[in-house]
């Protein structure tokens, strides 16, 4: 794709410049894995330090574009780049070959699925022996494993809350990536797991998983096998979790950090910054268990 053939036909109503142009094969934050080269975009002098090998094209501004120019990009000038980024991709995001190709939905052997269940007719993938409980909703893009259950009121595959500015408009970005829930994972009624923003990524919910009721994972979240995910809990965006963890009742994990292996956050925790494996924290802002707990009987005399 050449972004000096797509803006004129989807986004004419922005001025651009394109200095050095080079082809991309899809769109992606700075920073992203997305197995194929990217355009991305840059409006923070902050994340110009950030570019990778597979980055061939950026959109940003004139100032910012001469702090990179060493690099072996090209550039699109424009006025606000997080704008065009996202409207751009909103235009692609069901034209191949951004978009996924389609296909006929496929439903596995000794399935026990609901009549009042929802299931896209394409882009659903269920293995064997899923149960599927009423008034679930599987939306396109899904793959769920064999041996799992989904509860009652479960949207797997819906939109997330991603919405940008332009002055005074506010439009949706639109999630044209996927789910991957693995084999023997379990989750309970009227929880929510949202599909990838774009089309090279996945949320993944890895093998025996339990996700407790009312409990929403974000876009291209990754939960590690065994983890458990207790009721009333939120995971943003592109949050990594390891194996075998437990999120306690009404935990708050905010976008983009990691969460290592056999971490334990407790009940109520808000957690803003990376857990390392084994860590437990707690509180708001979460820190770690002990000091938390140091810190209220300190209090307390």
């Amino acid at each position: 794709m050449k972004i000096s053939k797509l803006l004129p036909k989807y986004l004419p109503e922005y001025n651009f410049t394109v200095i050095n142009e080079k082809e991309f094969q899809t769109l992606g934050l700075v920073g992203s894995d997305t197995g194929a080269s990217k355009c991305t975009f840059i409006d923070r002098p902050e994340f110009s330090d950030a570019l990778e090998g597979d980055v061939t094209m950026v959109i940003t501004t004139e100032e910012i574009s001469q702090r990179i120019e060493s690099y072996d990009v090209g550039f699109c000038i424009v006025d606000n780049p997080r704008v065009v980024f996202f409207k751009l991709h909103n235009s692609l995001a069901d034209i191949e070959p951004y978009a996924r190709p389609r296909f006929k939905t496929k439903i596995g052997k000794n399935c026990k699925i609901h009549s009042s269940v929802i299931i896209s007719d394409e882009n659903v993938v269920i293995g064997d022996n899923v149960r599927i409980d009423p008034y679930a909703v599987i939306k396109d893009n899904v793959i769920i494993g064999d041996n799992t259950i989904i509860h009652s009121g479960v949207v797997i595959g819906d939109s997330d809350f991603e919405f940008k500015r332009e002055g005074h408009e506010i439009f949706g970005v639109t999630h044209c990536g996927g789910v991957i829930i693995e084999n023997d994972v379990e989750i309970l009624a009227n929880s929510g797991v949202n599909k990838a923003l774009y089309p090279w990524d996945n949320t993944i919910i890895k093998k025996y998983v339990k996700i407790d009721m009312l409990c929403n994972v974000s876009h291209g979240v990754k939960i590690g096998s065994e983890t458990m995910v207790v009721a009333l809990s939120g995971i943003g965006g592109r949050t990594v979790i390891g194996d075998r963890c437990w999120l306690g009742y009404g935990c708050i994990i905010r976008n983009g950090i990691t969460i290592g292996n056999d971490a334990r956050i407790n009940m109520g925790s808000i957690v803003t910054k990376n857990v390392e494996n084994n860590e437990s924290v707690t509180g708001n802002f979460a820190i770690d268990h002990d000091k938390f707990m140091e810190d209220l009987k300190r209090r307390a005399r």
